[in-house]
Protein backbone atom coordinates (compact mmCIF):
# COMPACT_ATOMS: atom_id res chain seq x y z
CA UNK A 1 0.00 0.00 0.00
CA UNK A 2 1.49 3.34 -1.02
CA UNK A 3 2.10 6.00 1.64
CA UNK A 4 -0.23 8.96 2.12
CA UNK A 5 1.17 11.98 0.28
CA UNK A 6 1.03 15.02 2.57
CA UNK A 7 1.49 18.71 1.80
CA UNK A 8 2.28 20.91 4.82
CA UNK A 9 1.23 24.57 4.68
CA UNK A 10 2.75 26.41 7.66
CA UNK A 11 4.49 29.78 7.89
CA UNK A 12 6.56 29.00 11.01
CA UNK A 13 9.89 27.51 9.91
CA UNK A 14 10.45 25.78 13.27
CA UNK A 15 7.00 24.20 13.37
CA UNK A 16 7.17 23.29 9.68
CA UNK A 17 10.46 21.45 10.13
CA UNK A 18 9.17 19.62 13.20
CA UNK A 19 6.13 18.49 11.24
CA UNK A 20 8.30 17.19 8.41
CA UNK A 21 10.73 15.39 10.72
CA UNK A 22 8.13 13.67 12.84
CA UNK A 23 5.50 12.87 10.23
CA UNK A 24 8.19 11.37 7.98
CA UNK A 25 9.09 8.84 10.67
CA UNK A 26 5.84 7.00 9.96
CA UNK A 27 6.21 4.70 6.94
CA UNK A 28 2.56 5.32 6.06
CA UNK A 29 3.28 9.03 5.46
CA UNK A 30 5.24 10.74 2.68
CA UNK A 31 5.66 14.50 3.06
CA UNK A 32 5.84 15.51 -0.59
CA UNK A 33 6.25 19.26 -0.08
CA UNK A 34 5.93 22.21 2.30
CA UNK A 35 4.64 25.72 1.69
CA UNK A 36 4.82 28.98 3.63
CA UNK A 37 1.60 30.45 2.24
CA UNK A 38 -1.40 29.58 0.03
CA UNK A 39 0.25 30.89 -3.14
CA UNK A 40 3.15 28.48 -2.78
CA UNK A 41 0.71 25.74 -1.80
CA UNK A 42 -1.41 26.22 -4.92
CA UNK A 43 1.52 25.47 -7.21
CA UNK A 44 2.66 22.51 -5.11
CA UNK A 45 -0.83 20.97 -5.18
CA UNK A 46 -0.77 20.98 -8.97
CA UNK A 47 2.75 19.58 -8.99
CA UNK A 48 2.48 16.82 -6.36
CA UNK A 49 -1.24 15.96 -6.16
CA UNK A 50 -1.18 15.34 -2.38
CA UNK A 51 -3.67 13.04 -0.68
CA UNK A 52 -3.98 15.27 2.41
CA UNK A 53 -2.96 18.83 3.25
CA UNK A 54 -2.30 20.21 6.72
CA UNK A 55 -3.17 23.90 6.83
CA UNK A 56 -2.51 26.61 9.38
CA UNK A 57 -5.35 29.14 9.70
CA UNK A 58 -3.18 32.23 10.15
CA UNK A 59 -0.96 32.56 7.07
CA UNK A 60 0.71 35.47 5.22
CA UNK A 61 -0.73 36.89 1.99
CA UNK A 62 -4.00 34.91 2.37
CA UNK A 63 -5.49 33.25 5.45
CA UNK A 64 -6.25 29.55 5.49
CA UNK A 65 -10.02 29.97 5.45
CA UNK A 66 -10.02 32.15 2.34
CA UNK A 67 -7.65 29.66 0.71
CA UNK A 68 -10.03 26.79 1.49
CA UNK A 69 -12.98 28.67 0.01
CA UNK A 70 -11.06 29.17 -3.22
CA UNK A 71 -9.41 25.73 -3.26
CA UNK A 72 -12.08 23.18 -2.38
CA UNK A 73 -14.55 23.96 -5.22
CA UNK A 74 -11.73 23.66 -7.78
CA UNK A 75 -9.54 20.97 -6.23
CA UNK A 76 -11.46 19.04 -3.56
CA UNK A 77 -9.26 16.88 -1.35
CA UNK A 78 -8.94 16.30 2.43
CA UNK A 79 -7.55 19.14 4.55
CA UNK A 80 -6.69 18.99 8.26
CA UNK A 81 -6.57 22.46 9.83
CA UNK A 82 -4.04 23.26 12.56
CA UNK A 83 -5.28 26.13 14.69
CA UNK A 84 -4.79 27.97 17.94
CA UNK A 85 -7.83 28.08 20.22
CA UNK A 86 -10.22 30.06 18.02
CA UNK A 87 -13.70 29.71 16.57
CA UNK A 88 -12.14 30.31 13.14
CA UNK A 89 -11.71 26.54 12.90
CA UNK A 90 -15.47 26.25 12.41
CA UNK A 91 -15.27 28.67 9.49
CA UNK A 92 -12.60 26.36 8.10
CA UNK A 93 -14.83 23.32 8.56
CA UNK A 94 -17.66 25.15 6.85
CA UNK A 95 -15.29 26.00 4.00
CA UNK A 96 -14.51 22.33 3.41
CA UNK A 97 -11.84 21.13 5.88
CA UNK A 98 -12.29 17.54 7.05
CA UNK A 99 -11.00 17.97 10.60
CA UNK A 100 -8.88 20.16 12.86
CA UNK A 101 -6.35 19.92 15.67
CA UNK A 102 -5.38 22.41 18.38
CA UNK A 103 -1.91 23.85 17.80
CA UNK A 104 0.41 23.44 20.82
CA UNK A 105 3.02 25.96 21.94
CA UNK A 106 6.07 25.82 19.68
CA UNK A 107 8.36 26.40 22.70
CA UNK A 108 7.51 23.00 24.22
CA UNK A 109 9.39 20.54 21.99
CA UNK A 110 8.28 17.40 23.85
CA UNK A 111 4.63 18.48 23.71
CA UNK A 112 4.96 19.21 20.00
CA UNK A 113 6.38 15.77 19.23
CA UNK A 114 3.63 14.10 21.27
CA UNK A 115 1.01 16.22 19.47
CA UNK A 116 2.31 15.23 16.03
CA UNK A 117 2.56 11.54 16.91
CA UNK A 118 -0.68 11.07 18.84
CA UNK A 119 -3.03 13.66 17.35
CA UNK A 120 -2.04 15.07 13.98
CA UNK A 121 -0.82 11.77 12.54
CA UNK A 122 -4.09 10.07 13.46
CA UNK A 123 -6.13 12.90 11.93
CA UNK A 124 -4.14 12.76 8.67
CA UNK A 125 -4.72 9.02 8.34
CA UNK A 126 -8.43 9.43 9.01
CA UNK A 127 -8.66 12.36 6.57
CA UNK A 128 -7.07 10.26 3.84
CA UNK A 129 -10.15 7.99 3.94
CA UNK A 130 -12.67 10.84 3.74
CA UNK A 131 -15.11 10.93 0.84
CA UNK A 132 -14.14 13.74 -1.50
CA UNK A 133 -17.71 14.19 -2.72
CA UNK A 134 -18.89 14.95 0.83
CA UNK A 135 -16.13 17.35 1.89
CA UNK A 136 -17.79 20.43 0.40
CA UNK A 137 -21.29 20.81 1.81
CA UNK A 138 -23.99 23.44 1.55
CA UNK A 139 -24.91 23.99 5.18
CA UNK A 140 -26.74 27.31 5.25
CA UNK A 141 -29.86 26.33 3.29
CA UNK A 142 -33.12 27.28 4.93
CA UNK A 143 -35.67 24.58 5.60
CA UNK A 144 -38.48 24.96 3.13
CA UNK A 145 -41.09 23.07 5.08
CA UNK A 146 -40.66 23.03 8.84
CA UNK A 147 -41.56 19.93 10.80
CA UNK A 148 -43.61 20.16 13.99
CA UNK A 149 -43.93 17.97 17.03
CA UNK A 150 -47.48 16.87 17.75
CA UNK A 151 -46.75 14.57 20.70
CA UNK A 152 -45.32 17.02 23.23
CA UNK A 153 -44.32 14.58 25.96
CA UNK A 154 -41.91 16.12 28.45
CA UNK A 155 -40.08 12.82 29.06
CA UNK A 156 -38.71 12.45 25.51
CA UNK A 157 -35.12 13.26 24.57
CA UNK A 158 -32.71 13.04 21.63
CA UNK A 159 -29.09 11.84 21.85
CA UNK A 160 -26.57 12.59 19.08
CA UNK A 161 -23.02 11.32 18.53
CA UNK A 162 -20.47 12.22 15.85
CA UNK A 163 -16.76 12.48 15.09
CA UNK A 164 -14.86 13.30 11.86
CA UNK A 165 -17.03 15.61 9.75
CA UNK A 166 -19.47 15.91 12.61
CA UNK A 167 -19.33 19.65 13.28
CA UNK A 168 -21.03 20.40 9.97
CA UNK A 169 -23.22 17.27 10.07
CA UNK A 170 -24.62 18.18 13.49
CA UNK A 171 -25.35 21.70 12.29
CA UNK A 172 -27.07 20.35 9.18
CA UNK A 173 -29.42 18.36 11.41
CA UNK A 174 -30.14 20.69 14.32
CA UNK A 175 -30.61 23.80 12.15
CA UNK A 176 -33.86 22.15 11.05
CA UNK A 177 -35.11 21.56 14.59
CA UNK A 178 -37.61 23.97 16.07
CA UNK A 179 -37.98 24.98 19.69
CA UNK A 180 -40.54 22.20 20.12
CA UNK A 181 -37.85 19.50 19.77
CA UNK A 182 -37.24 17.48 22.97
CA UNK A 183 -34.05 18.18 24.89
CA UNK A 184 -30.88 17.07 23.08
CA UNK A 185 -27.65 15.67 24.53
CA UNK A 186 -24.68 15.47 22.18
CA UNK A 187 -21.10 14.21 22.00
CA UNK A 188 -18.85 15.47 19.19
CA UNK A 189 -15.22 14.40 19.43
CA UNK A 190 -13.33 17.67 19.77
CA UNK A 191 -10.22 19.06 21.54
CA UNK A 192 -10.74 20.83 24.89
CA UNK A 193 -11.65 24.49 24.66
CA UNK A 194 -13.36 24.27 21.28
CA UNK A 195 -16.70 22.83 22.42
CA UNK A 196 -17.79 26.04 24.17
CA UNK A 197 -17.09 28.02 20.98
CA UNK A 198 -18.86 25.41 18.86
CA UNK A 199 -21.89 25.51 21.16
CA UNK A 200 -22.03 29.31 20.92
CA UNK A 201 -21.78 29.13 17.14
CA UNK A 202 -24.71 26.70 16.96
CA UNK A 203 -26.66 28.79 19.45
CA UNK A 204 -26.20 31.87 17.24
CA UNK A 205 -27.20 30.06 14.02
CA UNK A 206 -30.02 27.73 15.10
CA UNK A 207 -33.50 28.17 16.54
CA UNK A 208 -32.74 25.92 19.50
CA UNK A 209 -30.60 27.00 22.47
CA UNK A 210 -27.17 25.36 22.63
CA UNK A 211 -24.54 25.36 25.37
CA UNK A 212 -21.52 23.40 26.56
CA UNK A 213 -22.76 21.02 29.24
CA UNK A 214 -22.05 21.33 32.95
CA UNK A 215 -23.01 18.94 35.72
CA UNK A 216 -26.55 19.71 36.86
CA UNK A 217 -27.74 21.17 33.55
CA UNK A 218 -31.33 20.14 32.85
CA UNK A 219 -32.26 18.53 29.54
CA UNK A 220 -35.06 20.82 28.35
CA UNK A 221 -37.17 21.02 25.18
CA UNK A 222 -35.63 23.28 22.55
CA UNK A 223 -32.19 23.05 24.16
CA UNK A 224 -29.04 21.08 23.29
CA UNK A 225 -26.18 20.26 25.67
CA UNK A 226 -22.79 19.44 24.12
CA UNK A 227 -20.27 17.42 26.12
CA UNK A 228 -17.12 19.44 26.81
CA UNK A 229 -13.97 18.22 25.07
CA UNK A 230 -11.08 17.04 27.19
CA UNK A 231 -10.95 14.38 29.88
CA UNK A 232 -14.59 14.18 31.00
CA UNK A 233 -17.51 12.00 29.93
CA UNK A 234 -21.14 13.16 29.86
CA UNK A 235 -23.79 10.93 31.45
CA UNK A 236 -27.56 11.28 31.51
CA UNK A 237 -29.09 11.06 34.98
CA UNK A 238 -32.57 11.52 36.40
CA UNK A 239 -33.02 13.72 39.46
CA UNK A 240 -36.48 14.11 41.01
CA UNK A 241 -38.05 12.92 37.77
CA UNK A 242 -36.08 15.39 35.61
CA UNK A 243 -33.36 14.57 33.10
CA UNK A 244 -30.02 16.18 33.90
CA UNK A 245 -26.43 15.63 32.80
CA UNK A 246 -23.40 14.77 34.85
CA UNK A 247 -19.98 15.63 33.48
CA UNK A 248 -17.12 13.86 35.23
CA UNK A 249 -13.58 12.61 34.56
CA UNK A 250 -13.03 9.09 33.29
CA UNK A 251 -10.70 6.96 31.20
CA UNK A 252 -10.90 7.05 27.41
CA UNK A 253 -13.48 4.73 25.90
CA UNK A 254 -12.85 3.61 22.31
CA UNK A 255 -9.94 6.06 22.40
CA UNK A 256 -12.19 9.03 23.20
CA UNK A 257 -13.16 11.22 26.11
CA UNK A 258 -15.92 12.26 25.96
CA UNK A 259 -17.21 9.05 24.40
CA UNK A 260 -20.46 8.62 22.49
CA UNK A 261 -20.81 5.10 23.91
CA UNK A 262 -20.70 6.42 27.48
CA UNK A 263 -23.48 8.92 26.73
CA UNK A 264 -25.62 6.46 24.77
CA UNK A 265 -25.26 3.74 27.44
CA UNK A 266 -26.49 6.17 30.09
CA UNK A 267 -29.40 7.22 27.86
CA UNK A 268 -30.36 3.56 27.39
CA UNK A 269 -30.39 3.01 31.17
CA UNK A 270 -32.11 6.23 32.19
CA UNK A 271 -34.50 7.07 29.34
CA UNK A 272 -35.10 3.69 27.70
CA UNK A 273 -37.93 3.80 25.16
CA UNK A 274 -38.40 7.56 25.67
CA UNK A 275 -35.20 8.33 23.77
CA UNK A 276 -34.19 8.72 20.14
CA UNK A 277 -30.56 8.16 19.15
CA UNK A 278 -28.72 9.53 16.12
CA UNK A 279 -25.23 8.48 15.02
CA UNK A 280 -23.45 10.61 12.43
CA UNK A 281 -20.24 10.60 10.40
CA UNK A 282 -17.02 9.57 12.11
CA UNK A 283 -14.07 7.19 12.08
CA UNK A 284 -14.10 4.06 14.24
CA UNK A 285 -16.94 2.54 16.19
CA UNK A 286 -17.57 4.83 19.15
CA UNK A 287 -21.30 5.02 19.80
CA UNK A 288 -22.24 1.84 17.93
CA UNK A 289 -22.60 -0.41 20.99
CA UNK A 290 -24.28 2.38 22.92
CA UNK A 291 -26.80 2.90 20.13
CA UNK A 292 -27.48 -0.83 20.14
CA UNK A 293 -28.10 -0.66 23.90
CA UNK A 294 -30.54 2.20 23.25
CA UNK A 295 -32.41 0.24 20.60
CA UNK A 296 -32.55 -2.83 22.82
CA UNK A 297 -34.02 -0.62 25.55
CA UNK A 298 -36.81 0.43 23.18
CA UNK A 299 -35.39 3.69 21.81
CA UNK A 300 -35.81 4.68 18.15
CA UNK A 301 -32.51 5.03 16.26
CA UNK A 302 -31.21 6.76 13.13
CA UNK A 303 -27.87 6.40 11.35
CA UNK A 304 -26.40 8.65 8.68
CA UNK A 305 -26.08 6.83 5.36
CA UNK A 306 -22.83 6.14 3.54
CA UNK A 307 -23.53 8.49 0.64
CA UNK A 308 -23.55 11.60 2.86
CA UNK A 309 -20.89 10.68 5.45
CA UNK A 310 -17.45 12.25 5.27
CA UNK A 311 -16.23 9.06 6.99
CA UNK A 312 -18.64 6.13 7.04
CA UNK A 313 -17.21 4.52 10.15
CA UNK A 314 -19.32 4.95 13.27
CA UNK A 315 -22.67 4.72 11.41
CA UNK A 316 -21.49 1.62 9.52
CA UNK A 317 -20.40 -0.23 12.66
CA UNK A 318 -23.73 0.68 14.28
CA UNK A 319 -25.65 -0.49 11.21
CA UNK A 320 -23.71 -3.77 11.04
CA UNK A 321 -24.50 -4.41 14.72
CA UNK A 322 -28.21 -3.93 14.08
CA UNK A 323 -28.30 -0.73 16.12
CA UNK A 324 -29.68 1.45 13.29
CA UNK A 325 -33.43 1.33 12.76
CA UNK A 326 -33.50 3.93 9.96
CA UNK A 327 -30.56 4.85 7.73
CA UNK A 328 -31.00 8.31 6.25
CA UNK A 329 -29.25 10.90 4.13
CA UNK A 330 -28.03 13.81 6.23
CA UNK A 331 -30.67 16.14 4.77
CA UNK A 332 -33.47 13.74 5.79
CA UNK A 333 -32.45 13.09 9.41
CA UNK A 334 -34.34 16.05 10.91
CA UNK A 335 -37.53 15.01 9.15
CA UNK A 336 -37.14 11.40 10.29
CA UNK A 337 -36.53 12.64 13.83
CA UNK A 338 -39.88 14.41 13.91
CA UNK A 339 -41.68 11.50 12.25
CA UNK A 340 -40.41 9.06 14.89
CA UNK A 341 -40.99 11.42 17.82
CA UNK A 342 -44.58 11.90 16.72
CA UNK A 343 -45.11 8.13 17.03
CA UNK A 344 -43.61 7.89 20.53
Amino acid sequence: MRPIKVLIVEDSLVFRELLVQNLSKDPAIQVVATARDPFEARDLILQHHPDVMTLDVELPRMNGIEFLRKLIPQYPFPVVVISALSDKVFDAMNAGAVDFVAKPAVSNRAQLVDFIKNELLVKIKIASTAKISNIKKTVMMQQEQQQHLTAKRSNLLVAIGASTGGTEAIFSVVKDYGTDIPGIVCVQHMPPGFTAMYAKRLNDQCRIRVKEAETGDRVQPGHMLIAPGGDRHMHLVKVNGTYQVEVKPGPRVNGHCPSVDVLFDSVARVAGSDALGIILTGMGGDGAKGLLAMRQAGARTIGQDESTCVVYGMPKVAYDLGAVEYQEKLSDIAGRTYALLNKM
